[in-house]
């Protein structure tokens, strides 16, 4: 399995491309290359080495499901400490993450199928349900941005 590879993943919560290029992702989804992407992760130790934790909020970010976090440094990372995604995730470690729509755009799975490189499809198939909650965390306060 190639890191660099353009995935179509169903996450733990709606249909995605995953990969380690974020140039190529960019390109896929049509938006600038400067926009950065959410991070997931299968485990604490790989979240470290993108973002510090403030300590007032580790508890929070370790039991937290179905959410990302706007870390201090400014990077969203995602922490996916259960189910099949995470099975997929330890693969890798980390891969960038991103709806599998064009930008501002409604899911379409002939064209996500059509811009993947691989297509990783489990017994659940593809749905989409609400996106994850969004929480940027300060050194001592938490704002919910979605």
């Amino acid at each position: 399995m190639n890191p660099r590879h353009i995935y179509l993943v169903q996450t733990d919560t709606t249909v995605g491309f995953l990969s380690q290029d974020a140039a190529r992702l960019a390109r896929i989804k049509g938006r600038t290359p400067t926009k950065p992407f959410l991070i997931a992760v299968a485990s604490l130790a790989q979240l470290r080495n993108f973002a510090r934790v403030p300590v007032q909020h580790r508890k929070l970010v370790r039991r937290a499901k179905r959410t990302t976090f706007v870390y201090p440094n400014g990077r969203a990372v995602r922490y996916v400490g259960e189910g099949e995604h995470r099975k997929f995730l330890q693969k890798f470690g980390w891969m960038y993450s991103t709806s599998a729509n064009p930008s501002g755009r409604n899911f379409d799975e002939a064209w996500a199928r059509k811009q993947a490189d691989i297509v990783v499809e489990d017994k659940r198939g593809f749905f989409e349900s609400p996106p994850s909650r969004i929480i940027k965390l300060g050194r001592k306060k938490l704002l919910r941005l979605r």
